[in-house]
């Protein structure tokens, strides 16, 4: 069955990102359309570590990690890893994503980053509020954990880093780390706490919220965008069994970006990053707050009703099956903290969308402004969905968006 529908503006795709967009416009009044063939906010969206990481202003790609990069990417307990199989169509990627990670590419990556997320918890305060998920919200902060005390001191540089950029953080000792986290083992060097940071103990049900919330008022469309065609009055958007007319186009698609763009007239060197989690059923979790062993590359996360364990970065694409030794790792990593822990009782991969210089592509297309992208943004897609929603929103009324988003155009390719 073919579906044909109008509308003024189409959002293609249905994560965290999408959805925010969709939300922003609906409640500015705009007919509105989303595309997408899954279940909405159950991607990435949905797998993700739940936190509201304002304080994550360094890039992915840093001098620190050119200097460790091929013990990163060839070691198999490294958290950084490339399924091999990917790697002569990474090799493009790669060369830029070295080149975004010398000292003065890092630091202007991490001043944009900082502009980006420097409200981003007040954001989601607003967005809770606006969808009834307050609750879900949690303001406990979060830390960055340091196995032995010559890590917490060599923290020292980058803290103060995130300092100069905004971000409240304090170097503590054991001892406070203990009143904070009594459940974890003895013998620690310290961490890196962020008092101000919040999270989601339940990401999936926040996003049932987000969508509960624009489907009642703007159409969801499940089926796959497969192409996008320019035309004198609009885009028509075109898969199996879709036509769909719209005078702009939001692509929103997240890993699936890529193409769309392509044929809108823009070649944005996006590619994937694949995200795993596991998770332990409990009633009371083993920690308060997110904590993030530095050196393993993944997030202790307390949810309601479970622990999970999220994180490690693969670059592998979108087709390869998921790697079981990258589960394995955050399950021998979690149980190096918490001896006691069984099997998982389930376990997940998703896909980020991720672009050499860890920053967002938002803005208009230079084909033309009917196309407006909003991907690309790795691993802080929650954590920035209201505020490019609401450059979006400002883009789709012709109004300059209040930010410099500059550093975030297609154009910088």
């Amino acid at each position: 069955m073919l579906i044909r529908e109008n509308t003024d503006i189409a959002v293609i795709g249905a994560g965290v990102v999408g959805l925010t967009i969709a939300l922003e416009l609906v409640e500015a009044g705009r007919d509105v359309v989303l595309v997408d063939p899954d279940q909405p906010g159950m991607g990435a969206s949905y797998g993700n570590a739940g936190t509201i990481a304002g304080y994550a202003t360094s890039p992915v790609g840093t001098p620190d990690v050119l200097r460790s990069l091929p013990s990163l990417m060839f070691s198999k307990t490294s958290p950084l890893a490339i399924r091999h199989r990917a790697l002569p169509s990474l090799m493009p990627w790669l060369v830029r994503f070295l080149l975004q990670s010398l000292p003065k590419a890092a630091a202007r990556n991490a001043r944009a980053l900082a502009m980006l997320l420097d409200d981003a918890a007040e954001r989601w305060d607003d967005l809770a509020l606006r969808v009834n998920g307050a609750g879900i919200l949690q303001r406990r902060g979060c830390l960055y954990l340091y196995e032995t005390d010559a890590a917490l001191q060599a923290a020292g540089a980058e803290m103060a880093r995130r300092r100069d950029l905004g971000v409240a953080v304090d170097l503590i000792g054991p001892d406070r780390l203990a009143e904070l986290e009594p459940g974890l083992p003895q013998g620690l060097g310290g961490a890196a706490h962020f008092p101000e940071a919040t999270f989601l103990d339940d990401p999936g049900r926040m996003m049932g919220l987000i969508a509960k919330s624009v489907l009642g008022r703007a159409r969801l469309i499940t089926a796959r965008a497969d192409r996008l065609l320019r035309g004198p009055d609009g885009v028509v958007i075109e898969g199996p069994g879709l036509h769909l007319h719209a005078r702009r186009v939001i692509i929103a698609a997240g890993a699936h970006s890529r193409d769309l763009a392509r044929q809108a007239g823009d070649r944005i060197p996006l590619d994937t990053e694949r995200g795993y989690h596991v998770e332990w059923d409990m009633k009371t979790s083993l920690l308060s707050r997110p904590t993030c062993p530095t050196s393993r590359g993944f997030y202790f996360c307390p949810m309601a009703g479970r622990l999970r364990v999220a994180g490690t970065v693969e670059l592998g694409g979108l087709t390869l099956p998921p790697s079981p030794h990258r589960v394995r790792k955050l399950v021998e990593g979690a149980r190096a903290f918490f001896p006691d822990l069984g099997e998982p009782d389930r376990e997940w991969m998703g896909f980020r969308p991720s672009l050499p210089d860890s920053l967002p592509v938002i803005g208009p297309s230079a084909a033309g402004a009917e196309v407006i992208h909003a991907f690309g943004h790795g691993h802080l897609g929650v954590t920035m969905a209201p505020i490019t929603a609401k450059i979006i929103a400002d883009l789709v009324a012709d109004r300059a968006p209040h930010l410099d988003i500059s550093a975030l155009r297609v154009s910088r390719f």
